[in-house]
């Protein structure tokens, strides 16, 4: 879980005198963002004491990610001993009901040999209660009850974030509820923040209006849209590896860089997700979410600081400075797919319109890819290619970062195909690290090159560390560190560069769907969208 932060923290000691030096970039800045992340390595660092309200207590997310991730902030002391959860759901029960549950979904999630200590030490600390979302009368008044009583049981001032585990559709009405019953307004120096599970909205007009809707009752800063890819260490390393190393940032930009590839494949089809999902599609479930977080980190400009609006305010100019789909372009540059049956590491899977309540004739996508541009100096005519699917031969999350060709010159007598091109590879799952990838001399007598790589992996390096990717996350907003969330004009921007697209794909259904086998990289057409430029995916089996 700490790779990230011991990196931050061993590289800042050994390094900052050479940095002085050799850096031209503001140290000042570099030293913040070390500091941020060595502030979770720091053992004595814990959150300030708080009350956790889970809106969805009973579902899947809470038992495989939430309890899991506190389990692991409990184990490296971040959280304070003044901590309590209180459970909300639909289903009545007792308390005692949701801590047996709550403890039978640790021992299983929260990785092997959980102490049983820590264990007993949440229990002790779970309350629950459940109704009906719409009543306000009594659910949120027993809300409020069991939140005086749980503060004044374990001597908690009146700090309370609220995780809405629950269908985007109850976000605003569940928010307006808290605050109408007097959880929400921020007075004698409490505070009250609210985390919202994507996706946030469906399309622009729903973003906005879902903005709109929380903006009436809440402030922007108490507002947290959260993303668990940003909780990956590789994910929050790419601000280190671009703008603490002097040898990558001055060449991060057109004059070196040919394209950029951002893949986010899984091997798992929809499993029981079918009727969410087919009201989803690739596009909306994966692309304005995790996919434009990896473009704007990897393009953003170094920010004037790394407070939160700061690194924010960057990575809004990258999502305004995408170029907008026209009808046409939503023809030429984005392609969709859907997988039929095939063969998944030797095991035959169905087709997606056989899943579990997906429709047989559907015409949801379950692959998307995009060709995109970014209308500003260091990027200019450098496209950037991202695609996402389900059922391809991996699960397999990247950035490659693919430099130009140098010159050919000295080599005439060399096998051009053997002249490989620089390329850096930031793997996010499954194994977080990165990979450098150059051309080198085959020893022999005569003049052969040939390719090879360097690779840095975060378990060799750092020790495997247990984690579900939202540690992290829930750690910041406890102690009000927006820096990795989403701010609303971003979620905007994001579903305006995707919506033209999926107005197009509403207007025209396909005709070819299923188009591409299971077990596959997805359909012919996202292959000729990169020939066409002269370039191919760089697959992970290749």
């Amino acid at each position: 879980m700490h790779a990230n932060w011991s990196f931050a923290k061993n590289w800042e000691s050994s390094h900052r005198a050479h940095i002085e030096t050799q850096v031209k970039f503001p140290l000042c800045v570099l030293g913040e963002l070390c500091g941020k992340m060595i502030a979770m390595a720091d053992t004595h660092k814990t959150a300030e004491p708080c009350v956790m309200v889970i809106f969805g207590a009973t579902g899947d997310l809470t038992k495989r990610k939430l309890f899991p991730a506190l389990y692991n902030l409990a184990k490296e002391k971040f959280l304070p001993e003044n901590f309590a959860i209180v459970g909300v759901g639909r289903q009545e029960m007792l308390s005692e009901a949701f801590r047996d549950q709550m403890m039978a979904d640790l021992k299983e999630f929260a990785g092997p040999e959980p102490d049983e200590t820590l264990i007993n030490w949440f229990c002790e600390r779970t309350h629950y209660t459940g109704g009906d979302f719409d009543d306000d009368k009594k659910l949120f008044k027993d809300v409020k009850d069991m939140l005086r009583d749980v503060c004044a049981a374990n001597n908690i001032p009146e700090n309370f974030f609220y995780y809405m585990a629950i269908p985007p559709n109850l976000f605003a009405n569940v928010s307006q509820k808290i605050v109408k019953n007097g959880l929400g307004k921020e007075e004698n120096g409490f505070w009250r923040r609210f985390i919202f599970e994507k996706p946030f909205g469906r399309d622009l007009e729903s973003a906005r209006k879902l903005n709109t809707d929380l903006l009436k009752i809440l402030k922007e800063r108490q507002i947290y849209r959260i993303d668990h890819y940003l909780g990956k260490e590789t994910v929050q390393n790419i601000l280190v590896f671009r703008f603490g190393n002097s040898i990558f940032e001055p060449i991060w930009n057109r004059n070196y860089i040919d394209h950029v590839q951002i893949t986010v494949a899984e091997k798992l089809g929809v499993e029981q997700r079918g009727g969410y999902y087919d009201t989803a599609g690739a596009l909306r479930d994966m692309i304005p979410n995790h996919i434009f977080q990896l473009v704007t980190l990897t393009a953003m400009e170094p920010p004037v600081s790394f407070e939160a609006d700061a690194v924010r305010d960057e990575q809004a100019k990258i999502l305004a400075a995408i170029q907008p789909f026209s009808p046409e372009d939503a023809l030429h540059k984005a392609v969709r797919g859907q997988y039929g049956d095939g063969d998944i590491t030797g095991k035959k899977v169905p087709a997606y319109r056989s899943e579990e309540k997906v429709p047989t004739a559907s015409q949801t996508e379950t692959y998307a890819s995009l060709k995109l541009s970014i209308d500003n100096w260091r990027w200019a005519d450098v496209p950037f290619y991202v695609r996402t699917g389900k059922r391809m031969p991996a699960k397999h999350s990247s950035i490659i970062i693919q430099f130009k060709k140098a010159p050919f010159v000295l080599f005439r007598d060399t096998s051009v195909e053997r002249l490989t091109t620089n390329r850096i590879e930031i793997h996010i799952q499954p194994d977080e690290g990165i990979t450098l990838h150059f051309g080198a001399k085959i020893p022999g007598p005569i003049v052969n090159v040939g390719a090879v790589d360097m690779d840095f992996n975060y378990v060799d390096h750092f020790g495997e560390q247990i984690s579900t990717g939202y540690e992290r996350l829930l750690f910041d907003c406890m102690i009000g560190d927006a820096t990795l969330f989403q701010r609303a004009d971003m979620v905007e921007a994001s579903w305006k560069i995707v919506t033209p697209i999926l107005d197009v794909w509403s207007a025209i259904p396909p005709r070819d769907f299923p188009n591409y086998p299971s077990g596959t990289w997805g359909p012919k057409e996202a292959d000729v969208l990169l020939e066409n430029d002269g370039r191919k995916w760089k697959n992970s089996d290749a």
